[in-house]
C-alpha cells in the first residue's frame, strides 16, 4: 500500500472519530470537529496530488477517494443539521447536496459501465462546489465567532453558495450524458 491509499484510508478512519467527538460532550467540542473536518478535506486533495505526482494511481484508491469523501461530507452535514434543525433552508441545502452526490456517483459508475467516465469527470463548477461546501461546513462546524468574523453566518452563505453550485454541476453532468446517450441512441 502506497502513501497517497494510506492517506485515503486515514480519512474513511476519521469518520468514527469524528462521529464519536460529535456524540462525546467536551468544552472544544466544536474546534476539534471544525480541525478535524478541515484536516479530512485537506487530504483529500493531498492524496489525489501525490497519487498523480508520484504516479502511483491504483483503480482501489479512484474508487476509495470520492467514497471517503462523500461520507465524511454527509456524517459532517448530518451534524450540521442535528446542531441546528430549525433552519429549513440549511436542511434543504443538506437534502440537495447528499441527493446530488448519490446521483452524480451512480452517473459516473453507469457511464464508467459504458466505457464513458470522461462524460462526468470533475469540471470547474465541480471543483468551486467542493471548495465552498468544504469552507462552509468546516465554519458551521466551529459555529463561532473568530476574530470578529461571524464564522457560522459566513458558513450559511458558503452553504447556499455551495448549493447553488451543487445544483447547477448536476444540471451540468446530467445534460452531458443525455448529450451522449442521445447520440448512442441515434447509432
Amino acid at each position: 500500500m502506497n502513501l497517497p491509499s494510506l492517506i485515503t484510508w486515514a480519512r474513511v478512519v476519521a469518520i468514527p472519530v469524528f462521529i464519536l467527538c460529535y456524540f462525546f460532550p467536551t468544552p472544544h467540542k466544536h474546534l476539534v470537529l471544525s480541525i478535524l473536518f478541515m484536516v479530512a478535506a485537506a487530504t483529500d486533495w493531498l492524496d489525489g496530488y501525490l497519487a498523480r505526482k508520484w504516479n502511483q494511481t491504483s483503480s482501489f484508491g479512484a474508487f476509495l477517494d470520492p467514497v471517503a469523501d462523500k461520507l465524511l461530507v454527509a456524517v459532517a452535514l448530518i451534524a450540521i443539521v442535528d446542531n441546528d434543525p430549525h433552519k429549513w433552508y440549511l436542511t434543504l441545502s443538506v437534502m440537495i447536496i447528499i441527493s446530488r452526490e448519490i446521483t452524480i456517483s451512480a452517473l459516473r459508475e453507469w457511464m464508467a459501465s459504458m466505457g464513458e467516465r470522461g462524460v462526468v469527470a470533475v469540471s470547474w463548477i465541480g471543483k468551486w462546489k467542493t471548495a465552498f461546501q468544504m469552507a462552509s461546513i468546516t465554519f458551521l462546524l466551529y459555529g463561532k465567532k473568530l476574530f470578529g468574523i461571524p464564522l457560522y453566518e459566513v458558513g450559511l452563505i458558503f452553504m447556499i453558495i455551495a448549493t447553488v453550485l451543487t445544483l447547477w454541476s448536476m444540471v451540468q453532468y446530467l445534460y452531458s450524458t443525455w448529450k451522449v446517450l442521445s447520440i448512442k441512441e441515434n447509432l
